[in-house]
């Protein structure tokens, strides 16, 4: 959530930075609501003194014997006005801070306006992946060798959804292992959150109201009794220190989690949404810090290259962009993602996006630390990454990885979790008489 008060006094600059991903963007009628929230609580304050000092009036000439009907009689009239002054108050505010939840994020100043089109590709690591045979995608790669079951996924939970299987259930825990295990090499703190969350979670993240859609809710969908299944880990991250004051010397809190990841997006027709590429679950483990805002630029950088890191290690071919403000979600000011090379699409995919949320979620969250020199309460920067999700990661290695013969090598780095085991291949049928 933004500012009011940033926006009263920068409303012209904000509404620019707002046009980079909404161009009919206007806070004029914001801007008003605001005047309208402060001269009714202007009014109810006077009313309220006013009355409060006419009670005491009241008490003294009640004391002195002196008739005071006609006074408590207008003093009726007042409470009867405040209440309608406290009615109009609130449905002010309340409209007012649906309009300012509906907000984005501020995007940074050296984010293009637009979307998809006009993300930057920074750079990339290592060549193209070349074949000097006849390559296979990954569907093929998945079904020959047996690695994930499409038909019985389908009929156990529909389109969108499939079923690792023998090695390629191996394959996909030694990814989540091997994330998790590097996480807290590097000092993260781990974390197994609920998988059900109530209302002011996904409010919190900036996912609520307006993506409120997009989830799979399990007991209604409203603010007193609404529980809904996480679409990432960073929705119960982001909400631990809800309404919370930190030292400043518990600062940063770097968590991290695993958890399945539900959301209402089914299998593509298109090519590039095949297989497991997108579906309604998928396998993540995601990063959350909380930060000092002077550290927070310093924080995403770190956070990117634990994950960069992580992709580096398996050495696959990969490339990092630079998002455009309207490609990043609504709640970040900044996002990088990690791209990964699918040689059957010959396409790019992300599968890691790191952003910088700064004080947007902490405001919307009621996240605060005290500072230990001016002794007042700010709040915290949050930033998120994932680090990483597997449902495109897989994909890319099998391909990268494929071998002539039909079997995929597997990443050195993977093999300890792997059970030794240094290639994948087709399973022998052993016929018995």
């Amino acid at each position: 959530m933004l500012d009011i008060k940033l926006i009263k006094n920068k409303k012209d600059e904000i509404e620019q930075a707002l046009r980079k991903r909404m161009p009919e963007c206007s806070l004029d009628n914001i801007v008003e609501m605001d005047n309208q929230r402060l001269e009714l609580q202007r009014k109810l304050d006077d009313l309220l003194s006013f009355r409060n000092k006419k009670s005491k009036e009241i008490a003294i000439k009640k004391r002195e014997g002196k008739d005071v009907a006609d006074l408590i009689e207008k003093m009726k009239e007042i409470g009867d006005y405040i209440s309608e002054l406290k009615e109009k108050l609130n449905a002010v505010t309340r409209e007012l801070n649906e309009q300012l939840s509906a907000l984005p994020n501020i995007p940074d100043d050296d984010l293009v306006a637009g979307g998809k089109e006009n993300n930057e590709s920074l750079y990339k690591f290592l060549d193209t992946p070349k074949f000097d045979f006849k390559e296979k995608d990954h569907i093929e790669l998945e079904k020959d060798l047996e690695l994930v079951d499409y038909e019985r996924g389908i009929k156990l939970a529909g389109q969108g959804s499939w079923i690792y299987t023998g090695v390629g259930a191996q394959l996909e825990w030694a990814l989540l292992c091997y994330f998790v295990n590097t996480h807290i090499k590097n000092g993260w703190e781990f974390n197994l959150v609920p998988h059900m969350l109530n209302y002011d979670c996904g409010y919190v993240a900036g996912q609520f109201p307006k993506f409120k859609d997009e989830v799979y809710w399990v007991d209604g969908n409203s603010k007193s009794n609404g529980k809904f299944i996480l679409p990432t880990a960073e929705t119960a991250l982001v909400n631990i220190h809800r309404d919370e004051i930190l030292r400043e010397d518990e600062l940063p809190k770097k968590y991290f989690s695993y958890t399945p990841c539900y959301r209402r997006e089914a299998g593509g027709s298109r090519k590039e949404e095949r297989g497991i590429i997108r579906g309604h679950q998928f396998n993540k483990v995601e990063m959350v810090q909380f930060t000092w805002p002077d550290k927070s630029d310093e924080a995403f950088e770190e956070m990117l290259f634990n994950a960069e890191n992580i992709v580096k290690s398996l050495q696959l071919h990969y490339q990092v962009s630079k998002l455009a403000a309207g490609d990043c979600s609504s709640s970040m000011c900044r996002t990088y993602d990690i791209e990964i090379w699918i040689p059957s699409m010959k396409i790019y995919k992300e599968i890691s996006s790191v952003s910088n949320c700064r004080d947007y979620q902490a405001r919307r969250g009621n996240i605060k630390y005290r500072n230990s020199i001016t002794g007042n309460l700010e709040l915290v920067n949050t930033l998120n990454g994932s680090g990483l999700a597997t449902s495109r990661l897989v994909p890319a290695l099998l391909e990268q990885y494929q071998q002539a013969d039909g079997s995929v090598i597997i990443p050195d780095v993977l093999r300890p979790y792997m059970c030794g085991m240094e290639k994948i291949e087709k399973r022998v049928k052993v016929l018995k008489k």
